[in-house]
């Protein structure tokens, strides 16, 4: 099976926006052209399991460029936009095995497509492909000289095999570079998150109690979107010096319970499970909307939801309505998935422009040193990382100021002090 796609007959709506969405992206349209010349990743064959969406396409026809053989799988049963998909396959030769709404045995099937292709590098968001292949499929390590992982959950799960001794090759964390987590995180989650509730409820977000469980880069950008649409935020952590900056930045915090009371719309983005749990269903209050942004729909505990409502009913495409025995009701978005790809189109392009130039670029960084690199978890190296913001700022006409001999002089010397 060279592909598993919805239609071929939407490629060409899809190729359409992938265009569009590349106009957005001239840090990767760079990078693009630089491997078109060099072609960095010639022979290696890349499997990735990604959000199938257009910025996506933008990166798989990079690494195109660069001479890798490529596949491409989702990330997510939701997040595939299926036009794209269609493009990938009809227009630019991408082996693409992803179709909105699989069930899981599909989905894990289209895994299982991409792991067959022996990759050289993978390249993860959520970690599932390294967790298959190291559960599932250890022959194919052999052929396996690195990967890279976009995302936190991704990161949390490799770093936990490195602990383990398990983890038996060497992978970049892109979601741990700077012109990743501190724009694609923030300004991208809290936009598309966002988007994503008011696309599917069509609810006003002013005026409305928003709850944030989880107050790293994302819940940050969650909060400062609610708030700047109207929103009464409530931020919900569990460390200390996220909260207290929660604090400082304006927000109430208090523990999920009593924030459950209040809310009108709620939005998980910790990384961690059961964080809208048994205590918050009960004292939610009448009507309440209940989403995660973070990578897996394990945030809520749906299965007790669903076993506590005495009815269930899809009131609009991807919103739930839950009766509780007492007869509130509690509406759930997008089966606890993501959110902000499930109902609506995820991150707009011009913050994927950097994640996904890290990627390529941490791509063609494991592919000329993973002689030299043990199995683990590393960082991007921090000249590509500035790499990628000095082309942003190019490709957005800013320019910023460099320093003096004098003043490198004096910030590499420790003799001058008051004077």
């Amino acid at each position: 099976m060279r592909h598993d796609v919805l239609d071929l007959t939407l490629a060409d709506a899809g190729k359409a926006r992938i265009e569009w969405a590349d106009r957005d992206m001239p840090v990767l349209a760079s990078i693009r052209e630089r491997f078109e010349a060099e072609k960095p990743l010639e022979g290696l064959r890349v499997s990735a399991c990604l959000h199938v969406t257009t910025e996506t396409a933008n990166l798989m026809r990079t690494l195109a460029a660069g001479g890798a053989d490529c596949v491409l799988c989702a990330s997510n049963p939701l997040s595939t936009q299926d036009d794209v998909a269609a493009a990938l396959v009809e227009h630019y030769g991408i082996r693409t095995y992803a179709i909105k709404g699989e069930d899981t045995e599909t989905y894990y099937a289209h895994i299982d497509a991409a792991i067959d292709h022996r990759p050289h590098i993978t390249m993860d968001d959520g970690a599932d492909v390294v967790g298959r292949i190291h559960a599932e499929r250890p022959d194919v390590l052999e052929d396996i000289i690195g990967g890279t992982e976009e995302t936190t959950t991704g990161v949390i799960r490799l770093k936990a095999m490195a602990a383990d001794g398990a983890l038996k090759y060497p992978i970049v964390s892109v979601n741990d570079a700077d012109t990743k987590h501190l724009f694609d995180n923030r300004y991208g989650t809290g936009q598309s998150t966002l988007d994503g509730v008011i696309r599917a409820t069509n609810r006003l977000i002013a005026g409305r109690t928003v709850v944030v469980s989880g107050y790293g880069w994302c819940g940050r950008g969650v909060a400062m979107r609610a708030s700047g649409l109207g929103g009464n935020v409530i931020v919900c952590e569990v460390d200390p010096l996220r909260a207290l900056e929660a604090v400082m930045d304006g927000y109430r915090v208090m523990p999920a319970v009593e924030a459950a009371a209040q809310c009108d719309i709620w939005v998980t983005v910790t990384g961690d499970i059961n964080v809208i749990d048994s205590p918050m269903f009960e004292a939610l209050k009448d009507g309440a909307i209940i989403c995660n942004s973070g990578h897996f729909n394990v945030e809520i505990n749906i299965d007790h939801l669903r076993e506590k409502a005495t009815a269930v009913r899809e009131v609009r495409p991807l919103v739930e309505e839950f009766t509780m025995p007492d007869g509130r009701l509690i509406y759930l978005l997008a089966d606890g998935r993501l959110v902000n790809l499930a109902c609506a189109e995820g991150h707009p392009a011009s913050v994927m422009d950097m994640s996904f130039a890290n990627q390529a670029l941490s791509a063609e960084y494991m592919a000329a040193n993973h002689a030299s690199l043990t199995p683990g978890v590393y960082p991007v190296p921090r000249d590509i990382d500035e790499a990628i913001a000095a082309l942003k700022l190019a490709t957005m006409g800013v320019e910023i100021d460099t320093l003096t001999e004098e003043q490198q002089r004096y910030l590499a010397s420790w003799q001058e002090g008051t004077v």
